[in-house]
């Protein structure tokens, strides 16, 4: 099958990447280091702004910024994966063979990809609050004053179509 990706250079994106079988790993702490190496490595020879992220268990979903010049976001992801699997010693494979994009529309589409983002782990009944959640961008968007530090009490009001998992 062939699929059809909107590529745009400097584009934001929204992503789901899931594990082989939905075998439940990411959030063990080899892995979740395993996880932060590669994306260091991948960031520093193919930049890209993380400006959220969520690791679950079986899945991670983020929205990245990529550079004015640049659109290949396959590329990262591949590169990711793969540094991850060398790294993170789980038996192969670690990860489904593709994964999902949504390119961001505008400020509201960004808005509800971070709350998605953010509200996962409570959606999935990980924790009760959004800020219990170790393995997230939120402490960070916190600190840059895009939610108050007790955001997420209240489940975000969100498209039916958001998110693919």
């Amino acid at each position: 099958m062939r699929y059809r990706r909107a590529y745009q250079d400097g584009g934001c994106y929204f992503f789901t990447v899931v594990t082989a079988r939905r075998r439940a790993f990411l959030t063990e702490p080899s892995s979740i280091a395993a996880l932060r190496d590669a994306f260091r490595r991948v960031r520093s020879r193919y930049p890209f702004t993380i400006d959220a992220v969520v690791i679950l268990p079986d899945h991670l979903h983020c929205v990245w910024t990529l550079p004015a010049d640049d659109a290949d976001f396959s590329l990262r992801w591949r590169l990711i994966k793969t540094a991850f699997s060398k790294r993170a010693g789980i038996a192969l494979p670690c990860w489904q063979p593709r994964f999902w994009e949504h390119q961001i529309r505008d400020a509201t589409d960004y808005a509800h990809h971070l709350d998605y983002i953010h509200y996962n782990p409570v959606r999935h009944g990980y924790v009760e609050r959004v800020a219990d959640w170790p393995h997230s961008s939120f402490g960070r968007c916190v600190q840059a004053g895009l939610y108050p530090p007790d955001w997420g009490i209240v489940a975000p009001a969100l498209p039916v179509d958001i998110g693919r998992e």
